[in-house]
């Protein structure tokens, strides 16, 4: 279909609010996506229509949400283009999936093993490899980055050896917005024999990454970052490794057979899916799959980068205002902050505008003591945001400064 902004705008119900009597201007897009009418639609049609249990019943309701929570898998496997619906674990969120591989390789791993993250980690990112580390006495190295916001490529492939177990390394920085080269990061760890995890809840919303390309082991991604609901995500788990993690969490739906004396363990994906799922949250995450791909990801991408490049050029015109996060390759965020001026107060009055946007350290504080900052203003663009609304931003945080400095 043709881009067409206004049109696009019109699915969303939330972007025809006021907050402060202004029209709101919504660029916290990193943190969360704004939901269009389809996907809000679908999880009220699960509840208003075929509201039941799934893989349990043999009555007609629960035969259809089955059949629609299976159908949003496939979906999901065919977006990314994972070999095997049952590679597409559904998860909580991305935190979930991370701390799944974590607890399993918890019996894999042993004291004087070695695992490498990023310097550009979220927190999600960093704090189960170092329980894990506490755990089974393996060592934490982390890839440096510079002061454009990327990584020293040179120290990750030093930081390689045959001790390497592990490699996790987020694909798009939620702080910065830099695009890491994931392809050379998989390809130098898979030399050494060492699995890949890319986190990817900040890429999926802008670029469509293909699993079976990349050749990754594990990518976690969370549905609400991609205009579906919270507390619905993904895992993919390529076969191999689903068949030699045990399972996160027992219950029911993840088992063969139980007795009191042993257990013995269903097949991907339920291995991994213990309980009542949240039904309505992986229908709807097909539901916004299928809206995504819609419209595009070649027309999305294109119209953020716009946004960027405008948003980028107005922004630095400001005197005092310096960005976080200069690397050529980067996705629609913005980090930055004025001389002078507390990222916090910032925020404030540019919610007074109506306009919101994201302070603090964004869950990445190695980041900002890396520069020496409290945190940024982060401001982060999506497909349904337009021109004039980075405009109302630039007019914004002029004002802002003046009523500050």
């Amino acid at each position: 279909m043709a881009f067409d902004i206004e049109k696009i705008r019109a699915d969303f119900p939330i972007l025809k609010r006021t907050v402060n009597t202004y029209p709101l201007v919504y660029l916290d897009n990193a943190a969360t996506s704004q939901k269009p009418q389809q996907v809000i639609d679908s999880i009220v049609g699960y509840y208003s229509n075929y509201n039941a249990n799934i893989h349990r019943g043999v009555h007609s309701l629960s035969q259809e949400a089955t059949d629609a929570y299976e159908m949003a898998r496939q979906k999901i496997q065919k977006h990314f283009n994972a070999a095997h619906a049952h590679e597409i674990i559904f998860t909580p969120g991305t935190t979930h999936g991370i701390n799944l591989i974590a607890n399993g390789f918890s019996s894999l791993l042993k004291k004087g093993d070695e695992i490498i993250v990023s310097a550009l980690e979220h927190h999600s990112n960093i704090v189960p490899w170092q329980m894990l580390c506490e755990k089974t006495g393996a060592q934490l190295k982390v890839i440096p980055m510079n002061e454009e916001g990327t990584l020293v490529m040179s120290a990750y492939k030093e930081l390689l050896s045959e001790r390497t177990k592990l490699v996790f390394v987020n694909h798009i920085s939620n702080a910065l917005g830099t695009i890491n080269p994931i392809e050379e990061i998989i390809q130098l760890a898979h030399e050494v024999n060492a699995a890949v995890l890319i986190d990817g809840a900040q890429s999926c919303s802008h670029i469509k990454p293909d699993l079976q390309e990349l050749d990754v082991d594990f990518y976690v991604t969370s549905a609400h970052k991609m205009c579906g609901p919270t507390g619905i995500g993904m895992l993919y788990l390529k076969e191999e490794w689903g068949k030699k993690l045990p399972p996160y969490q027992g219950g029911g739906e993840m088992i063969a057979e139980v007795t009191f004396e042993k257990t013995t363990y269903a097949e991907m994906p339920h291995k991994f899916e213990a309980g009542t799922p949240n039904i309505s949250g992986g229908i709807a995450f097909g539901a916004a799959i299928d809206y995504l791909n819609t419209i595009g990801f070649k027309a999305i991408e294109a119209h953020e980068n716009a946004l960027l490049n405008y948003a980028t050029e107005a922004l630095l015109a400001i005197e005092g205002l310096k960005i976080y996060g200069t690397g050529t390759a980067k996705t629609s965020v913005i980090s930055f902050n004025i001389e002078g001026v507390h990222p916090y107060d910032m925020g404030t009055i540019l919610d007074k505008l109506g306009i919101a946007v994201r302070t603090g350290h964004h869950c990445a504080q190695p980041i900002m003591e890396f520069y020496k900052i409290p945190g940024t203003v982060r401001a982060s663009f999506a497909f349904y945001n337009t021109l004039e609304e980075v405009d109302r931003l630039v007019a914004g945080v002029k004002k802002a400064k003046m009523m500050l400095s």
